[in-house]
């Protein structure tokens, strides 16, 4: 008995989540199999040989509602409200200590981002990192590259914003900047809850020049709000040759005045 124990803790908490849902719904193996349209049999997924695929999470997502995240281990909800609302991330990556990667989705990425969002084998192909501060503990984070100057002045076009996943609608901030992953584009904006619209919310550019846009929370995939941003190539501000000038000519002057005294 201690081997099969020993066995069954080798294998993924993803596998054994993916059992419990199939014997939860009283399917063989092979009709699970076929209900999910990922091949005749589920037995090596359950005993850990082959990977859940991102198709396999939307059908469980899709049909009996479970969370993404509890599936992999990282929530102890098993299941979402689909009725419009939860945003929360459907894939997330751990490095071996368990431990959340923040995953970087530059601009070409971000392009097949809303379209791959349950393919758990496309994140893959993703960069990863960790960040040893307190700020990024105890929080699934993401990384994003901005496209476009619609945020500027504080964000440029090719920065990257570091954003907080946030699990419901209803737990954003008023006109906080978010990553917003719609169903078809990731946009970076600031996010304006509608009045006497719930089912609303409006995207504001920080860049007067781009009008805001409102859009259905039911098409929200997912929100990560930014908390702090990647910054390369910076430039020096445009008063530092002022600077420079003036304390050369102090310093001709401070000369000048000790040959005087001389």
């Amino acid at each position: 008995m201690l081997y099969i124990r020993n066995m069954e803790k080798n294998i993924p908490v993803e596998a054994r989540r993916f059992k419990k849902v199939r014997e939860e719904q009283h399917h063989t193996q092979q009709s699970f199999a076929e209900l999910l349209g990922i091949g005749t049999t589920t037995a090596d997924i359950e005993r850990g040989k082959t990977k859940i695929s991102g198709k396999a999470v939307m059908e469980l997502l899709r049909q009996f509602r479970i969370n993404p995240l509890w599936l992999f281990g990282n929530s102890f909800t098993q299941y979402v409200d689909l009725s419009g609302g939860d945003v929360s991330p459907k894939v997330i990556t751990v490095d071996a200590e368990d431990n959340d990667n923040i995953l970087l989705v530059n601009q070409k990425a971000a392009a097949g981002y809303p379209h791959n969002i349950q393919d758990v084998e496309w994140y893959g192909s993703l960069p990863s990192f960790s960040i040893p501060l307190p700020e990024y503990r105890n929080a699934t984070y993401r990384g994003f590259q901005v496209e476009g100057d619609s945020m500027l002045p504080n964000i440029r076009p090719n920065e990257w914003v570091l954003g907080r996943a946030v699990p419901s609608i209803s737990e954003a901030t008023d006109s906080r900047i978010y990553i917003v992953v719609l169903m078809d584009s990731v946009l970076v904006k600031k996010l304006q809850k509608v009045p006497n619209a719930p089912d609303r919310v409006r995207l504001v550019s920080l860049n007067p020049e781009y009008l805001p846009i409102d859009v259905e929370v039911k098409d929200i995939q997912e929100l990560w709000l930014v908390n702090s941003k990647l910054t390369f190539g910076l430039e020096e501000p445009t008063d530092s040759s002022l600077l420079r000038q003036l304390q050369a000519s102090m310093e001709e002057l401070k000369g000048q005045i000790r040959h005087l005294n001389t």
